[in-house]
């Protein structure tokens, strides 16, 4: 199912910043209706002081697009919103421009689940003005929040180390889409199942979940409840052990265990939610195989992220699976990506060279890469990946050196090794979608594969090694130059 089939697109279209719809508005009344331009989304730094992000939320960007229309309705909210100044926000004819006006977006993007790294482009947005900025708000929007879950996720499955690790992160997500954005994107990033029950509906992940402490809470003692747990779910049957006392919830357990194996049924597994787990769950493995019952899984949760299971297992513990639910679902503690979408070219009509624009700051890591941008990924004979160049087709001439230049040292530079491959796929055309629509298991397989070739040095997670990402030399000329005029006050250089 796609992003749309829970909404109208009257709530696609007006999920944006007002200042989308002020700019568009200004560029209609300024004769730029026929204008183009090129933006790129990126984000500036790895989250959680990492080595690597993983794209998620591109694999929604053609629904958004083919569905981002203004219907009556949302003309007449439009028409009714007041300016502070007095009077309408938006003058009559936008409006009426606005009326089911369609996006003619082309739109290339790094497939979903591969690896990114600061700086470079993961989605680069073609068309007129007035469409791109329009799209910005709800792009960011998909994009910024499943990548950062999608890269907690794989950190998190990382320490896992092979064993499952089920989201249990709905009822601590920002809201009901937060919910869903959480079990999409950590689905795709190695999670094996979801808590979220709409979120399996919607996109066929795998549902998990047994019971809470209420259900023990309800029955006169704790054995009583298991014993009528197993015999409602004796095919799904996992036992809380920590409403009381965990020690004997042990015993309970086994005792429930036992009368399920003359019943012909079995005990999936055990959880425990609180406590010294890496100390209970030594204690509980024991009890359970000296007792005869070596299948009985141990599952852990309690505010699990990546650095307590790494720790838990250098103590020895031993876990069969985690639900990780707080830390996963609010990407604690890193709450956003910081991606921006950047103007980085612009054209009068559609059949004329692009000119690429650059925007400067205060701040020299704020300066944004000028033209429209491919990523080309050097990748060696085993397929690892081991740098990526920034290119531009105006600035070298669709013939790029092997070199690339830092974008934030113009002094260091590396020499990328392998076979380059352009990393940006199509996902729309002239606003519609392109011919494959990468499916959401499509994506869970390339994460996983893209983690498995990424060197270990740059997916540990302490003091990780920093990925080449670097500017052709064209491009990196390009860039000074722009950069430099501006400063002069000159206007934009013409390009070679």
């Amino acid at each position: 199912m796609s992003l749309t089939d829970r909404t109208k697109p009257t709530d696609v279209s007006l999920n944006t910043d007002l200042y989308e719809l002020t700019m568009a508005q200004g560029f209609w009344e300024s004769g730029l209706v026929g204008g183009e331009a090129c933006f790129n989304a990126f984000f500036r730094e790895n989250p959680f002081h990492g080595g690597y992000a993983i794209a998620c939320g591109m694999g929604q960007l053609a629904d958004l697009v083919e569905n981002f229309v203004f219907d009556d309705e949302d003309i007449a909210y439009l028409g009714s919103i007041k300016a502070p100044g007095g009077g309408p926000m938006f003058k009559q004819g936008f409006l009426e421009y606005l009326r089911d006006h369609h996006l003619d977006l082309t739109i290339h993007a790094v497939p979903e689940g591969e690896v990114v790294f600061p700086r470079e482009p993961m989605v680069r947005v073609e068309g007129p003005l007035i469409d791109c900025q329009l799209i910005e708000t709800a792009l960011l929007n998909l994009v910024n929040f499943q990548t950062l879950v999608a890269t907690k996720t794989a950190r998190v499955v990382k320490a896992a180390e092979g064993h499952p690790v089920s989201d249990f992160g709905l009822r601590r997500a920002q809201g009901p889409d937060g919910g869903l954005a959480v079990a999409r994107a950590s689905y795709i990033a190695g999670a094996a199942s979801t808590s979220n029950v709409l979120a399996g509906k919607i996109y066929g992940i795998p549902v998990f979940g047994t019971h809470a402490h209420s259900w023990v809470m309800a029955f006169p003692s704790e054995v009583e409840a298991f014993r009528a747990f197993a015999k409602s779910s004796p095919k799904n049957c996992v036992l809380l052990l920590d409403t009381y006392d965990v020690h004997q919830g042990i015993k309970n357990a086994i005792t429930v265990a036992k009368e399920m194996e003359a019943a012909g049924e079995r005990l999936a597994a055990i959880r425990i939610d609180s406590g010294d787990l890496a100390k209970l769950t030594k204690e509980t493995r024991k009890a359970f195989d000296e007792a005869g019952l070596p299948y009985v899984k141990i599952s852990a949760s309690n505010d699990l992220d990546e650095y307590t299971i790494q720790s838990l297992f250098a103590q020895g513990a031993p876990i069969d699976s985690f639900g990780v639910g707080t830390k996963l679902a609010t990407c604690d503690p890193q709450p956003s990506l910081g991606g921006v979408y950047k103007l980085s070219a612009v054209r009068d009509q559609p059949d004329e060279p692009w000119t690429p624009v650059i925007k400067l700051s205060e701040q020299a890591y704020k300066r944004t890469i000028p033209g429209v941008q491919h990523v080309l990924r050097y990748r060696d004979a085993s397929g690892c990946p081991t740098g990526d160049m920034i290119v531009c087709d105006d600035a070298c001439g669709g013939r790029p050196s092997g070199v690339a230049y830092d974008i934030l040292d113009a002094y260091s530079s590396y020499e990328m090794q392998g076979t380059p491959q352009e990393l940006l796929v199509p996902i729309t055309e002239h606003g519609q979608a392109a011919d494959h629509q990468t499916t959401i298991e499509e994506s869970r397989e390339r994460c996983h594969d893209a983690i498995m070739h990424l060197d270990p040095s740059i997916t540990r997670f302490l003091n990780p090694q920093v990925y080449p990402v670097g500017l052709e030399e064209g491009l990196a000329k390009l860039r000074h130059d722009l950069a430099h005029a501006e400063h002069a006050g000159s206007g934009r250089p013409t390009v070679a």
